[in-house]
């Protein structure tokens, strides 16, 4: 967690060998502030949120901050807040405001030709909203595809089929080396203002329908957006340098 080598090449090799969508690397600050770094097995991202909601949640469960009810984490996207809840955390989160876009060649050929509904960008994705939860669900996109897109990645989505949620996504970003992510807190930062205009409402529950699935709990308050996730220590162990 702290004294790690300041040293790129490092933390992206432990990153690589962990093989994890992300990796996450903190340094204490004091008084509940830490910096915090994100790496792919690939490459350092600007902004993750499974892996801060992880952090947190270490950081509470193993007594290191149990005094501190809301961290700091200074990132390459500013500062980010963790709140501890009853039985939950909230992640306090830049808004990714996406803006309408040209589709480029690879992101329908990625598709492999079914026709999206609307394509959008921000400074992270693509986002692509498909005709139906089916077509989100079903979709196996070109990888080698996606991966030459001039962006993270691509995120596809739809509406709901059921009252249980208010729209369904998946995560492709094989140009920093995740085929799929399987919960991607960041890209609901673009998710949520894009639902916001088609469903006249600032407050979702959205379901990101990966092999292993995960539910978010949204919420648009200016310029952020607010994520309420859970996590669970599966594994602990020593890191040798």
């Amino acid at each position: 967690m702290n004294d790690f080598p300041d040293d790129d090449r490092w933390l992206q090799q432990v990153a690589a060998e962990m093989n994890l969508s992300e990796t996450a690397f903190l340094t204490e600050i004091g008084g509940g502030q830490y910096r915090l770094r994100w790496f792919t097995p690939v490459e350092e991202v600007d902004l993750c949120g499974h892996a801060t909601l992880a952090s947190a949640h270490v950081l509470w469960q193993t007594g290191v901050a149990h005094q501190y009810a809301q961290l700091h984490f200074h990132t390459l996207s500013g500062i980010l807040t963790a709140k501890r809840m009853d039985s939950s955390i909230e992640l306090n989160f830049p808004v990714e405001t996406p803006s309408p876009c040209d589709a480029p060649a690879q992101l329908i050929a990625a598709l492999h030709g079914l026709q999206p509904v609307t394509i959008y960008k921000n400074r992270l994705d693509y986002i692509a909203e498909l005709p139906s939860e089916t077509a989100v669900r079903d979709l196996r996109p070109d990888f080698l595809q996606i991966k030459q897109l001039p962006a993270r990645g691509l995120v596809v989505t739809s509406r709901s089929d059921t009252e249980d949620f208010d729209f369904v996504a998946r995560c492709f970003f094989s140009p920093v080396g995740l085929d799929e992510d399987l919960v991607t807190g960041s890209a609901h930062c673009g998710l949520a203002p894009y639902w916001k205009d088609r469903l006249g409402k600032s407050s979702f529950r959205a379901a990101q329908v990966s092999s292993r699935g995960g539910t978010l709990h949204l919420q648009l308050t200016g310029d952020r957006v607010l994520i309420r996730g859970q996590a669970v220590i599966v594994v602990k162990g020593l890191l040798l340098k």
